[in-house]
């Protein structure tokens, strides 16, 4: 077994389950509690016992990790972890473990370290694990309640109670052997002999139970705990199938949500360009320039609008006449403004438009060139993360029948070890009781109490008469038992 420690093994753990979100990797021994230290306090990393069974889980998370369907990256790692002439160090800071991204769900499912992924990736957003699906998945619903289920009878009356039987069991027997074979002191003859075989059964029963226990504690308690935090990590892997399944709906609607703005920025540019060319047709209709309009003087004759002409008239009335043909002429620019915004509602809008924005159609050409640019990358990340979600879940899916098989197999061993162990605790015990047995046999009957009638045999001699009592046989104080 490699010299790691446990932070390393952590490290190791956690980098696997980054190189590869989609397997079940195996759990490590949890931490000690504080409870635990606050208890045996500096005794903590001197407990022989724990030591041991960190040893033991640890050996077992190295085997897993060994028989595990794992990729060849995966290999690679876990293979330069148990060369002991590799550090940790050096491992996190080379590849694949170097190419490792911040966030995995913005990765490739199949190869978060692929240097060669879409930056279509970057536009997937980040769902939380509590985010509702519109359309969840039958199968991973009935797993995840599946598991739960699992978990809790696991984690609540299973662990309870073999807790409680591995702490209890064995110290009830110590304390009865231990007044067995103080009773036996006071005893003599035949009874002290019995009480002190009796006490030694006992003792041997205590001994056996203690064996017992620490098989159960290898074979059945340490693997039921790895199983209850098997638990937890196939509901994480759900949960990142469920992100998965979610940055897949939410990539939809913010796809769909980009098309419907592009269309109201195409709608707009429509709009405007029909202005234009409305506007256009007007300037071709009415040159810039205006020409004179002539007036009719008081007497008949015509007159210039700008009074520069000359007439029969005075040059005061001229004056007036063309202040008159002045407010004509804004009174007639007044009402074509008022029938060009009235044939089109959007004018006035785009004349509010081109007063706040320097130049609005450079902007609002701008804005649909993006929002195609941003509708082109949306679809390439749709695609990439339907991709992602169906390998996730036939990955998913494979790996959870993968361990449905394991978790048979190994709890049909756990059985088999349970039955042994208690097997030869039971040959064990049933030795020690026979030979107690012989010895209880050994002690005088009780006086008072009628031997069992033999029957006679054929050819013996003559019976005695039945009025003739048998012969009582005599009375033995030290045979007595409690003094009676």
């Amino acid at each position: 077994m490699t010299s790691s420690r446990t932070p390393e093994f952590e490290a190791l753990r956690l980098a696997l389950t980054q190189l590869y979100p989609t397997l079940i990797i195996p759990p490590i021994p949890s931490k000690q509690t504080i409870g635990d230290y606050a208890i045996k306090q500096a005794k903590a990393k001197e407990d022989a016992a724990m030591i041991a069974r960190r040893r033991r889980m640890l050996q077992t998370f190295l085997n897993r990790n060994r028989a595990a369907p794992h990729p060849p990256r995966t290999k690679h790692v876990f293979h330069r972890f148990l060369d002991g002439d590799v550090s940790w160090t050096e491992i996190m800071h080379s590849p694949p473990l170097s190419n490792l991204p911040k966030n995995i769900l913005k990765a490739p499912a199949h190869n978060p370290t692929d240097p060669s992924a879409s930056p279509a990736y970057a536009a997937l957003p980040n769902p939380s694990a509590a985010h509702p699906l519109r359309r969840p998945d039958q199968r991973f619903l009935d797993s995840e309640a599946f598991t739960n289920k699992f978990a809790a009878h696991l984690s609540g009356p299973m662990e309870k109670v073999t807790r409680r039987t591995m702490k209890q069991y064995a110290q009830d027997h110590m304390d009865l052997g231990a007044a067995w074979n103080g009773f036996s002191l006071n005893e003599h003859g035949e009874l002290s002999s019995a009480i002190e075989r009796t006490g030694q059964a006992i003792d041997t029963t205590y001994m056996s139970t203690t064996r017992l226990l620490q098989d159960l504690e290898q074979n059945w308690q340490e693997p039921l705990h790895e199983y209850s935090q098997f638990a937890g990590i196939i509901r994480k892997l759900l949960t990142y199938r469920h992100q998965k399944h979610v940055q897949l709906e939410m990539t939809q609607d913010a796809l769909e949500a980009r098309r419907d703005s592009l269309g109201e920025l195409e709608k707009s540019e429509r709009e405007a360009r029909r202005l234009e060319e409305a506007l256009g047709r007007g300037r071709v209709a009415s040159p810039s320039g205006l020409s004179p309009r002539p007036s009719v003087s008081t007497d008949g004759s015509s007159t210039s609008v700008n009074g520069n002409g000359s007439g029969d008239g005075e040059e005061g009335q001229s004056t007036a006449d063309g202040e008159d043909g002045a407010k004509d002429r804004e009174e007639d620019r007044e009402r074509d403004r008022e029938t060009e915004e009235d044939r089109d509602p959007g004018a006035l809008s785009y004349t509010l438009h081109g007063m706040m924005d320097a130049d609005p159609e450079t902007a609002r050409r701008n804005g649909i060139s993006k929002t195609r640019e941003n509708i082109s990358q949306l679809e390439d990340a749709l695609h990439l993360s339907a991709q992602d979600l169906k390998y996730a879940s036939s990955t998913i899916q494979a790996d959870l029948d993968r361990f449905q098989r394991q978790k048979v197999a190994d709890l049909r061993e756990m059985a088999i070890s349970m039955a042994r162990s208690h097997r030869d605790w039971c040959k064990k015990n049933l030795e020690a009781w026979e030979e107690a047995k012989r010895e209880i046999a050994k002690i005088p009957e009780h006086p008072n109490r009628a031997r069992p009638e033999q029957p006679q045999s054929p050819r013996a001699g003559p019976s005695m008469p039945a009025s003739v009592p048998a012969p009582t046989p005599r009375r033995d104080s030290t045979a007595t038992v409690n003094g009676r």
